[in-house]
């Protein structure tokens, strides 16, 4: 099912003044990558950087074009590991929070 435009308004919205909700939106996505959950974190981070840096400003940032960045995230993109970590690198130094893994029994 496609997300609604009220609801990606109000994803962008509380994501502006709720910077608690902004950095967990960017940790779950990330969580959802490394439990193998793609599509999902793909989603996830495709809205979090619509609604903070934006794709244009990450192209600038990663030397890649914004509609490339934008396949990758999309429902059929299929982005190499190395572009996904840089990405979500810079999305952490633009954030200015630094996510560490810690293993879990």
């Amino acid at each position: 099912m496609a997300l609604t435009r009220d609801f990606k308004d109000t994803i962008k919205k509380r994501i502006e003044r709720d910077p608690a909700f902004r950095e967990e939106l960017l940790k779950e996505g990330i969580e959802c990558l490394l439990i193998g959950d793609v599509d999902t974190g793909k989603a996830i981070l495709r809205d979090f950087i619509n609604a903070t840096i934006g794709f244009d400003a990450l192209s600038a940032a990663t030397a890649k074009s914004p509609k490339s960045l934008m396949r990758m995230f999309g429902p059929k993109g299929n982005p190499q590991a190395r572009n996904i970590f840089e990405i979500i690198a810079h999305l952490q130094k633009h954030e200015g929070i630094h996510f560490k893994v810690h293993s879990v029994r």
